[in-house]
């Protein structure tokens, strides 16, 4: 594996510009319903004796954890531009090794080699 091309890395930072755009749309109507939800709990509707769906209080735990996901995947993506702009994009954190191209077409905001990946699943799960 060898570093990127200049091509190479303004095609994965455009990459990353757009992505970081859709991301923050989402988190932004994401945040949108959850206030809505915020509005409806504060307010006077009862739902937890409605039968037909999930009460405010489930679609409000719901909205938090996928709002706290593309949080979580929007500051990935903040960090990969980093690296972009400091010249360390495309290299593992971890050992400094060139990544795969291949893996960063799959996690353009990857900062780990997919060795390095791999080790810290498996350090996760024990």
């Amino acid at each position: 594996m060898t570093a990127l091309t200049s091509a190479e890395l303004r095609r994965f930072q455009k990459s990353l510009r757009q992505l970081r755009t859709e991301l923050a749309t989402e988190l932004a109507r994401l945040t949108g319903s959850l206030d809505e939800v915020r509005v409806a709990r504060d307010g006077t509707q009862d739902d937890e004796h409605d039968p037909e769906g999930p009460t405010l209080t489930m679609e409000w735990s719901r909205l938090s954890g996928v709002q706290q996901e593309f949080a979580d995947k929007l500051a990935r993506v903040d960090q990969a531009l980093e690296r972009v702009d400091i010249g360390t994009y495309g290299f593992c954190t971890r050992r400094g090794e060139a990544i795969g191209r291949e893996r960063l077409e799959a996690q353009p905001a990857t900062e780990f080699c997919i060795d390095c990946a791999r080790e810290r699943e498996a350090e996760r799960r024990r």
